[in-house]
Order: structure tokens, then sequence, then C-alpha cells
């Protein structure tokens, strides 16, 4: 049979190409249902999983669920987005393979605030909750102008919200498009967004079962606020930027020492004079909210004056000074002033030394048009409705003019607190918030979540004392509410008294059958819409939650809790959430309480930690930065199988370095597995599938391909990817360059040898097509239908038993001596500038005995390989071997 006939029989192309294979086989994986979950399957016998094996919690085995991140639908996927995904994919390809029946969802997380802010800069609109719906509004033409984006179109909430939507659903489309591309094996039935109605009646009905058990709860207190999107948020949301500053020294006046002073204040020094002490702040704008001063307990300078009071410099307002061990000796004066609020630790002092509260910073950013009470209103009036910086400014003129600045101010570099999202500091100020219990004041409940930590499996195994550390240094409750509009609403009213005041202590909360609902459009049980915002009536709870409290359900969401209970039973707890690294204390923490509250369980087994994506110069890639590199133009140029090689060559945990080079290597490799699959099946692989393999050379291959295949899926069982593609690479190219070209002539031949170099072709082709399929969809699937039925993706995934059954008894080292005595011979003609395909008329092979009796076993190989007229073997002592080529 002629090459030509046996390509035309194998369905093997004249020209394989790697161009065109994504939109040959996405459409096709998609028609067939080839990633689709069964939920009626049960486990493939001899597939690794038993059908009647329990799981932990009652769940069978055979099912693998993976709690998929849903990406914030704000913007455009980048590399660090393409690098994760495809490390998760590559979990769902080769559980699949394995015999599991694979959950393997995907969600959009389109609510929140970068929606919302996505929104805004596109249209250059803002939403005013006050206006009334225009059902005929239209969106102006984009892309808007610089100038629209800057004096923003006020539209009312439900237009707002109507919006975000509509752009929100524009951007899944790409983002799916550019994951099928990719060469996601989602099953995209299990699609869910966060802002959905399953999702809004999810998240809804956990809050209200949180609700009826005490964990969730309302209050007034201190919160940390973003000016810019005018909202409270969480302690987990939070990050440190470094800014530039000044200390200013500012003098009060003792008014009374404490009333266990000895009566004789300590020498004036630093800190203090006869009659004035001295506090350092970068704040002074804050001085008008001041309402005590702390010192250290074991501070001497200042224990006279513990319990007795000072005046305030400009406001003339007394306030006493007290002894906290927060307070630091070493830290400017000594003294510290206390604001309602300045930082953290004033809402710690407010709280333990129950001081009063005067608020002076309003929700928008600006100080109060009206001082508080106590306050001289006098030099107040020149920082009324000032923005914070300008308000500092002044009123450090104000207290030069006054001789209350003590010396010059002095720069200073410090930390300051940002919303993660946001770009301007945060304020603290007292809000009505709704709070879920996170441990962060409960001890027991912490211990429990730490438990719980310690359960999960994590990957990489270091990534698990980020998590101890936050759950550990906990100081309060999770904040879960936003001032915002494109979130879920909390499904809260209030009862208005007769003067048309809430009662908070008492919401009416929905049936759970009627989830989800909208507070500001539904009505509760008993009222009428007449009666909202009416005395004796009722009020919406105005906030919806936030993106991290619909978030953290997603197992719940995606897995039918309370929809569908056969599903909810198949596939929670789930066995696996892959996410970043830098949300552990969002996201995963966030989940791992909700489970533990609702489930009492841990919500997946494993979670494995994705590293950062470098650039070139070794610095994170990030939108902030502008380094960030999109994936599109890199499928298109070099295919998805290219990207995807790059990615898998990261570990998980592990920073990877952005390099084109590598995506190229990746292209090389998936041309040299069409070209060597095309030229196998070309030598009649195909039809030698069950033929018995006897010769020495063939079974060392499989003998090595047998280790292989248990290495590459360990690595895999322990989620390490990148070694099991580097093992399966570095046999590959052995596979190629040395076996192929020391066994073709006898493939080419007729008889038992020829039959047996077939037989094991077929074999190790079989197998490596299952090892690559994984990482390399597209070119596995193309070559895999050149010869086999079926999808790869859903063949078996290779064992060393079934290796081991064609061939039991092959020297794997035997192989490796083939590839040395013929890279020898190759080294020889190419430092004479021969052709490889010149004549050797004599070649001697000089080494230990033992070793020179390997390789006579396979001398008919490697003489038809290296072109060999005549082979001697010569014993020597050399260690190694050594082949002498004469031209």
């Amino acid at each position: 049979m002629t090459d030509t006939e046996r390509y035309h029989r194998t369905g093997v192309p004249e020209r394989p190409s790697l161009d065109g294979l994504a939109e040959k086989w996405a459409p096709r994986w998609q028609e067939e249902g080839t990633y689709a979950f069964d939920r009626t399957k049960t486990a493939v016998p001899g597939r690794g999983v038993a059908s009647d094996t329990p799981s932990r919690n009652g769940r069978r085995e055979d099912v693998y669920s993976i709690d998929t991140p849903p990406p914030t639908v704000s913007g455009e996927l980048h590399m660090g987005h393409v690098f994760s995904y495809t490390h998760t994919d590559l979990v769902a390809r080769f559980q699949r393979m394995r015999g599991r029946n694979v959950f393997y969802p995907m969600g959009w997380d389109d609510n929140g605030l970068p929606t919302e802010r996505r929104v805004q800069n596109v249209y250059g609109v803002r939403c005013d909750p006050s206006l009334p719906y225009d059902p005929a509004w239209q969106p102006p033409q984009r892309p808007v102008s610089e100038a629209a984006r800057a004096n923003p179109v006020a539209i009312s909430r439900r237009n707002f919200v109507e919006l975000c939507a509509g752009l929100t659903a524009e951007d899944e489309q790409v983002f799916e498009a550019l994951w099928r591309r990719l060469g996601l094996s989602v099953d995209w039935s299990l699609t869910y967004t966060t802002i959905g109605p399953v999702a809004r009646a999810a998240a809804q009905r956990a809050f209200l079962r949180n609700l009826a058990r005490g964990e969730a709860y309302t209050a007034e207190a201190p919160a940390l606020w973003d000016v810019g999107f005018g909202t409270a948020v969480a302690q987990a949301e939070l990050e440190d930027r470094e800014r530039q500053g000044a200390y200013h020294r500012l003098r009060f006046e003792v008014v009374a020492s404490g009333p266990g002073s000895a009566g004789t204040p300590p020498a004036p020094g630093p800190g203090r004079d006869d009659r004035y002490v001295h506090i350092e702040t970068t704040r002074p704008e804050l001085l008008p909210a001041c309402v005590a001063l702390v010192c250290h307990p074991d501070d001497e300078r200042y224990a006279d004056l513990v319990g007795g009071t000072v005046s305030t410099p400009l406001f003339g307002v007394e306030v006493t000074v007290y002894a906290h061990p927060l307070a630091d000796p070493a830290k400017g004066s000594g003294l510290v002033m206390v604001c309602t609020f300045g930082d953290l630790t004033d809402v710690t002092w407010w709280r333990e030394l129950r001081l009063p509260t005067r608020v002076v910073i309003g929700r928008d950013g600006r100080l109060l048009p009206e001082p508080p009470a106590g306050v001289d209103p006098t030099p107040y009036a020149e920082l009324a409705g000032l923005p914070v910086n300008a308000a500092r400014r002044r009123i450090v003129e104000l207290l030069t003019a006054s001789g209350d600045l003590v010396g010059e101010s002095t720069p200073v570099t410090h930390q300051v607190k940002f919303y993660e999202k946001g770009d301007r500091p945060l304020e603290i100020i007292s809000t009505r918030q709704w709070y879920l219990r996170n441990g962060g004041r409960d001890a027991e409940l912490r211990a429990g979540l730490l438990a719980r930590g310690r359960e999960l499996n994590w990957v990489p195994a270091h990534m698990w004392h980020r998590y101890e550390h936050w759950v550990s240094g906990l100081t309060g409750d999770w904040l879960i509410s936003r001032q915002r509009y494109f979130g879920v609403p909390f499904p809260v009213w209030y009862r208005l008294d007769d003067t048309g005041e809430p009662d908070h202590a008492q919401p009416l909360t929905p049936d759970e059958s009627a989830l989800p609902v909208d507070p500001t459009s539904d009505v509760p049980a008993g009222y009428v819409e007449a009666q909202r915002g009416q005395p004796g009536g009722f009020i919406a709870d105005p906030d919806v939650m936030d993106t991290w409290a619909t978030s953290s359900l997603t197992p719940q969401i995606v897995g039918g809790w309370e929809r569908d209970p056969d599903l909810f039973s198949q596939v929670f707890p789930m066995d696996l959430r892959p996410q970043g690294q830098e949300i552990i204390r969002t996201w995963l923490f966030a989940t791992v309480v909700r489970a533990h509250l609702e489930h009492g369980v841990l919500p997946w087994k494993d979670a494995i930690l994705s590293g950062w994506i470098l650039d070139p110069d070794r610095k994170k890639m990030s939108k902030s930065k502008g380094n960030v590199q999109t994936p599109m133009g890199l499928l298109d140029e070099h295919g998805p199988d290219a990207v995807r090689y790059w990615a898998a060559n990261g570990r998980p945990g592990t920073d990877l370095a952005f390099d084109p080079a590598q995506i190229k290597v990746g292209r090389r490799l998936g041309t040299k597995l069409l070209n060597a699959s095309k030229f196998a099946l070309g030598l009649g692989a195909a039809d030698a599938l069950r033929a018995p393999v006897t010769e020495p050379l063939d079974r060392s291959m499989l003998a090595r391909l047998s280790t292989v295949v248990g290495t590459a899926t360990a690595a895999l069982e322990r989620y390490d990817h990148t070694d099991a593609l580097q093992v399966t690479e570095a046999f590959f190219w052995t596979f190629c360059d040395d076996y192929i070209e020391l066994v073709k002539e006898r493939a080419y031949g007729e008889g038992p040898g020829a039959d047996s170099a077939r037989a094991a072709l077929a074999t190790a082709l079989s197998a490596q097509l299952r090892l690559f399929a994984p990482f390399l969809p597209y070119v596995t699937e193309e070559v895999w239908s050149w010869w086999r039925y079926g999808s790869v993706h859903r063949a078996p995934w290779p064992t060393t038993y079934e290796i081991q059954r064609v061939s039991a008894d092959g020297d794997p080292a035997l192989l490796e001596l083939a590839g040395a005595a013929l890279t020898q011979v190759r080294r020889a003609k190419s430092e004479r500038k021969l052709s490889m395909r010149t004549e050797v008329p004599l070649a001697e092979a000089l080494g230990p005995a033992a070793m020179l009796e390997q390789l006579a076993s396979i001398a008919g190989d490697l003489k038809a390989a290296g072109r060999i007229s005549k082979l001697d073997f010569l014993p020597d002592r050399t260690p190694e071997l050594v082949i002498a080529c004469a031209f």
C-alpha cells in the first residue's frame, strides 16, 4: 500500500495545518455535546472510578464538580485570565478522560461597582435615584466625548440598571467567544450571572436565613466609606497605598489635671510645656471632630493628665485625656488626638473608651455645613463645605495665625487606606449598614472557620497561611451592604411609625417562595403600594448587597440549591475551587463562611491558587499599570493550542512571565504533532494497532512511554500540570527525533518486524495524543479524527496497564542508548558538513561489553537510521558508548 493510499484510508490530509482548527472543532464540540454534564450518567467501569462509590457527604465520586470563577464583566479579558482559566480547563479535561462526569459551569460576575463605573465611563451618565423612570430614554451614541464623561447626564435608578444590564450582556458575549476559542471545555448550558434571577433568589434566600439565625444584622456604626463611589466598603476590600503628607504639631491647652495627679506636672520637655501639650497629626482638618487625647498607660510624661481635660485649639472644646495601650509612646509626641473618625484605631478607641461622636465629614467627602454641637461655629465656618484636602490647607493657615501650630510641618510618606477599586482615600463615616458575622467578633465562629481552612487541600500548600493570617486578624464583621444600584437588593422593608420614622429593629421580610424580590417596586405582605413612604406605611431598604455577598454563593447558585435538589446532591460540596491568590480573603473566605453557616461543610475539597502574570520586565501585569496583554490577537496569530501551551508552563501559585517566544514553542510543538502523526500513520500504524510488539527497540520505547504515563498521571492528580506537560513533551521529542528515525525503514517493510514497529507506533501515538489532549485540545482532536472514532476528549486516559499489556518487559534504557548512538552518527556527518543521507562505510561502537550487547540487539535499526554499511562492536574500558565513523 502506498503512502497516498494509507493517508486516504485513514483520513489524513495531505497538508495538515494548525490554521482553522478552532473554527472547525469548537462548533462541533458544542453541537455534539462533547463537554456536557450528564446528570443521569453513572461512572464508566474501568475508567478509574467505581460507579457505586460514595463520596464525602453522600456525594458520588463519579461526579467531579468545579466552582469556576465568574470573571468580572467590566472590560477586556487579559492574559492573566487566559493563564488561570487554562489551568482549570486542564483539570476538567483530565478528570473527564479519567471517567468522571465533569460539572464545569461558567458564570459572569456582572453586578457591582466595576460594572457601574464602566457604564458611567462608556455612556457619560450617572445614577440619580430621585429621578423618575423614563421608558423613552435612549443612551447616547458610543463612544462619548471626554466632555460628556466630565459632565455626566443624570438618569433614574431603573434607567441606570437597564443600561448596566445591556452593556454586561454585550461584554458577556465577547467573553464567551474568547473562552470558546481558547478551548475551555465548559458546559455552556450551565452558564449563570450574578445579577440573574437565579443568583438573586439564592443570595436573598441565604441572607434571610442568616437574618433568621442572627448571623446577619443591621447597625448604625462607623464604616469605611469611598467618597468617589459613594458607598461603604468592607475590610477585605482595602489596600494601602503610599501617599505624600505632612505631620503637623498642634498645641492643646491643659484645663485640668487628672484625679490621680500629685499636683505637680512633669518638667517641660518634648510633647508639653507649662500650659500646653502637643500632638502630631497628618489630618488637622479633623480637629473639630476631636473627642479625646490618648497616651500609653506607661508614659510618665502624661500620667498627671490621665482623667483630666484639655482644650482643642481654635474650637475651644474640652476633651478628656485617656490611657490606652494602643498609643505608641515613641510615635510623635506620644499623645494622640482621637477624632470621629480619622482611622480604624480611632474607631477602636471610640468603642472601647465609650467616647462621644462629633461628625464633620459628609458622604460626599466635604466638611458638613454645620459644626458638631459644642464646636465654635466661627472658625468652623472657614471649613464648612470644603473638600478634605482644601479644608486641611485652610485649617493649617488658621492654626498658624492663631499660634497653635508648633514649628514647621514635617513632610512624610505614609500608607493611606483605599478601596481596592477606588481612587480617593477612604473616610470613616457613621452609617446604617448590614453586617454578616464572620468570626471578627466571635471567637467560636473564628475557630470554626480556621478549622475549615485546615480541612481544605491547598495547592500550593503554603497558601493556607494567607487564609489563616486573614481570619486570625479580623477585627469586625463583614459589611455586606452597598449604597449603589446595580446589585442584588436586600429583601427587606421597614414599617414607618406615625411620624414617618422607620423601625429598623423589626424588618419586614418576604416568604422564600416569593424570591427574588425588589423591595423598591414590590410590596411587603399586608401593605399596598400607596402606603410606600407614608406614615404608618413602609419603605424599602435602599441598599444592595456587596458583589461578594452574591459571589460567595457560586456553588449554591450554579448547583441548584433549593431549586434543583437532585442536582445539588450530585455536585455539592464541590471538588475544586480555582482562583487568584489575591482574593483568598474575599471570595474564598466568604464562600467558606456561607457554606459553614448554611450547610455546616466546606464548600469544596481542593483549592488551586494561581500565580501572577508578569510583563517581560518581571512586573505584575495590571490595567492600572497599563502593561496588560490582551489575548485575542495572540490566539489569531499563533492558535489557541500555542497560547494554552504557554499557560500550562506556569505552576499553581507561581508567577509566570509573559513570553511570546514560549507561545511560538507551543505552535512548533503542535505543528510537529501534526507532521509526526501524519508520518506514523503513513507508515501504516493505524492498520497494525493490535499486532504483537516483538522487537527490542519497540518494546523499549513502550516501556519508556509507560513510565511517562505514570509520571504524567501522578502529576495531574496532584494538580501539577506543568510537570505532566514537561515529561510528556520530552518523551514526544525523543519519540520523533530518535524512535521514528530508528524504525521507519523497518516499518516500511513487511513481516513481523514491520508489524511490530507499526503496532508500537500506533500504541504510542494513541497514548501521546491523549496525554497531550488536555493541553493541546484542537490539534489532538484533529489527529485523533484521522484514524480513531469519537472525540479524543471522551477517550479514556492512558494507563500504564494499557501500555504494559502490549509490551510488558521492555528495557527503557535501550531507547536512550540507541538515541545516543544515532546522535553520534549524526554529529559525525554534521561536523564533516555531509548530508544525513550520506552512507557510512564503517562505524565502530566502543564501550563496555554489556552495553555493546544491548546495542547489538537493535543493530539493524541503528544501521538503517544512520545509513551504516558495516557496524563493528569493540569492547572497551571506556564507561560510555562511543561511535566512531569512517567515511
